[in-house]
């Protein structure tokens, strides 16, 4: 018996596009004009990122205080450990005569501007906050000396980067992971030159681990590329980073620190006495 054989299979064809109608004289010329539109909006764009670039590089430096940038999530409370850890991270930084530079709003971002409200009595120091106009973003926290609304996410990180001269990241979410790498890639490439990046905690330890194994051993970023940040576990080992590069910016800038407030009221005290005699 000779074996049936087999059916071929059908070739599965899409069916036909319906036929376009045709396009009429003003369909068509409003088509190109909103073509043209498009294309000379990306190309002002784009010549106003030049312009942006351009400005950023022909400014001058900022040569008469040293700014640190804390990095850190919106979500934890202040009965949080974590939430007294930074505050007392900013304090101290604060009373080193460092401004403070936060996303500006809750969670550490509050931390950070409430510990250097503190310093602030005692140098004369200064707490920013660069917001972002969010639909679930709360108000500003109420510890800011001077608050600057942004739009977009592209300002505000070219803004972190440019007002600051360290960085520093504590525990965060997708925000504060974005604005942490977007630092070491600018260190990678040598767009940024003596600013400390500072991964503080634990949390960080798996970042590092995964730079290591998934990126520099497979060859895809440089071997020194997890020697372009600071890993450290205690807020003091970051204080002492952080003291050295203003140290080293003071000298080379030759910036002197107002005096601490005890003095320049003791000070008053005695002129206000002379006065009076």
């Amino acid at each position: 018996m000779i074996p049936a054989m087999p059916t071929p299979a059908r070739r599965r064809t899409r069916p036909e596009p319906p036929a376009r109608p045709r396009e009429g004289f003003w369909t068509r010329l409003l088509r190109r004009a909103r073509r043209r539109l498009i294309r000379t909006h990306d190309r002002l764009i784009h010549a106003l990122y030049d312009l942006i670039s351009w400005l950023d590089v022909h400014a001058p430096a900022e040569k008469r205080y040293f700014r640190v940038a804390i990095f850190g999530s919106s979500r934890i409370r202040t009965e949080d450990e974590q939430y007294a850890r930074v505050r007392e991270l900013a304090r101290q930084l604060s009373y080193a005569g460092c401004d403070i530079v936060t996303g500006g709003g809750p969670g550490l971002m509050m931390a950070a501007n409430e510990g250097a409200r503190s310093g602030a009595y005692r140098y004369g120091t200064r707490s920013f906050g660069l917001t972002i106009l969010l639909p679930l973003e709360e108000q500003p926290n109420p510890f800011l000396d001077e608050v600057q609304a942004h739009k977009t996410f592209f300002s505000r990180l070219h803004q972190f980067i440019r007002l600051s001269h360290a960085y520093i990241v504590v525990d965060g979410g997708v925000g504060t992971t974005l604005e942490a790498l977007m630092v070491l890639q600018l260190l990678q490439v040598r767009l940024l030159g003596h600013r400390p990046l500072i991964f503080l905690g634990p949390m960080w330890h798996g970042l590092r681990d995964w730079l290591r194994e998934e990126v520099v051993a497979r060859g895809l970023a440089g071997p020194d590329l997890l020697d372009l940040a600071h890993w450290v576990d205690t807020i003091e080992e970051a204080i002492e980073i952080v003291r050295a590069e203003r140290d080293r910016f003071l000298e080379g800038n030759e910036v002197v620190l107002p005096p601490p407030v005890e003095e320049a009221e003791e000070r008053g005290a005695g002129e206000g006495a002379t006065a009076g005699i």
